[in-house]
């Protein structure tokens, strides 16, 4: 988000220790932090794993149409001074390539920021973030233990990338990583780089931390369903309350005569295209 004051853009500052940033929204039945390593397979094991199946995922995601909604707002104590809303549908055309409709975008009443054009990339890119075996090589990833989360027993990674590059945008934070199918089912972060003044002249771009959970679709796929923020970005002007929820609904699979894999095997059209909806939060 970009102060509405802006002036010239200056200095990229990056969080470079992703463990400094600790989980907000923990879930009501999240148990507490086991640092002891895991039994039967090693750390390094269980990124390839994940970062495999995120590849699977990513493939398959890619075939699925869903209606994502988000609302952000600004908070005055606990009160809305300023909104954003945008509802769109991800779908497909009659040639089978994937498109973007928006089907509800209200002016907005923001006033002491704006949306800037990597907050509208992190809506379609960063929130559902994707970690794959072709991109893992980009992050330091660090083990930190194991963590029960609802009824899934989890694998815990912090995260961060190694090096900046221009026009990149990187996660860094936590992944929760399920240990029966290693697929990612939650991360909490923040997307990064990050633009801000120095010595308090020059536009800022600043992003919040967030939460994002995802469901099983299918049976098969941890596709994310929720992402929520509760933040206060730190402006050189002024600090700035945010609120952010953002939905994924109506999953899809496309009827094209692409195959979608999981663990290596193509999965029969009987079993996939279920719509589903994120579970209350």
């Amino acid at each position: 988000m970009v102060m509405t004051s802006g002036r010239v853009r200056a200095l990229l500052v990056l969080l470079v220790v992703a463990c400094g940033l600790s989980p907000r929204f923990a879930s009501a039945d999240e148990g507490p932090l086991d640092t002891s390593q895991p039994k039967g397979i090693t750390p390094e094991e269980i990124i390839q794993r994940f970062s495999a199946k995120e590849k699977e995922f990513k493939e398959a995601l890619d075939q699925y149409a869903y209606r994502e909604s988000a609302k952000l707002q600004t908070l005055d104590g606990e009160t809305p001074d300023g909104e954003f809303q945008e509802t769109f549908d991800v779908s497909f055309d009659d040639r089978g390539h994937r498109v973007k409709n928006v089907v509800f975008a209200p002016l907005p009443s923001l006033s002491r920021i704006s949306m800037s054009r990597e907050d509208y990339d992190d809506l379609e890119n960063g929130f559902p973030m994707v970690l794959t075996s072709d991109e893992i090589g980009q992050y330091n990833v660090l083990y930190v233990g194991q963590q029960q989360e609802d009824e899934l027993h989890c694998y815990v990674f912090d995260i961060a990338p190694k090096q900046i590059e221009k026009n990149k945008r990187y996660f860094q934070g936590r992944i929760w990583v399920d240990d029966h199918d290693f697929q990612i089912v939650k991360t909490y972060g923040q997307m990064v780089p990050e633009t801000r003044a120095k010595k308090g002249k020059g536009n800022e771009n600043l992003f919040p931390k967030f939460t994002t959970w995802r469901q099983q679709i299918d049976d098969k796929y941890w596709f994310p369903t929720y992402t929520r923020a509760d933040d206060t970005l730190h402006f050189a002007t002024e600090d700035v309350k945010i609120r952010m929820v953002v939905k994924y609904t109506n999953y899809k699979r496309f009827g094209s005569n692409v195959t979608i894999t999981y663990e290596g095997k193509e999965i029969p059209k009987d079993q996939q295209g279920k719509p589903q909806s994120p579970p209350p939060h």
